[in-house]
């Protein structure tokens, strides 16, 4: 599997989430820009997930069936699935079928991490699916994969 660079217009310099797209500020998604996205991948999935939660990777976010493409857009709706991504599911997490920012304990400090996974193909998992299910259905159609984490408090 090929490491898949992308950059994430809601952390700062320093790695910190910008408050817009925390569950104290606007709550929405963030802008993904794809650096070395493969000509293979049909579609993508990412995932948001809380690193410090005491249930281990506790899911915030998961969206799958992005139409691939260099470029996924701010302020997702929510909804079961976003009529402006190509019909793309969202599944459920602490967001349920929509982006849940973080928003640690206030005086705590947790760490997130972003996925974004290159598809050779599209999913036919049904949008109350968990994180779990969405990977289990992509195991053997992931192409490309690439991480970024950052801190809120």
């Amino acid at each position: 599997m090929k490491n898949l660079e992308f950059t994430c217009t809601g952390l700062n310099d320093n790695g910190k989430f910008l408050v817009e797209h925390t569950g104290r500020g606007e709550d929405i998604s963030p802008e993904f820009i794809i650096n070395n996205l493969s000509s293979d991948a049909v579609t993508l999935i990412v995932t948001l997930e809380d690193m410090s939660h005491p249930i281990k990777e506790f899911t915030h976010w998961v969206i799958w069936n992005i139409p691939a493409a260099d470029k996924i857009p701010k302020a997702i709706p929510r909804g079961k699935s976003a009529a402006n991504l190509g019909n793309a599911l969202q599944g459920i997490g602490y967001g349920f079928h929509c982006y849940a920012g973080p928003k640690p304990p206030k005086g705590k400090t947790h760490k997130y991490r972003f996925t974004v996974y290159a598809l050779d193909c599209s999913l036919d998992v049904k949008p109350v699916s968990t994180k779990r299910k969405v990977l289990n259905a992509a195991s053997d159609h992931i192409i490309q994969k690439g991480e970024i984490c950052g801190y809120f408090e």
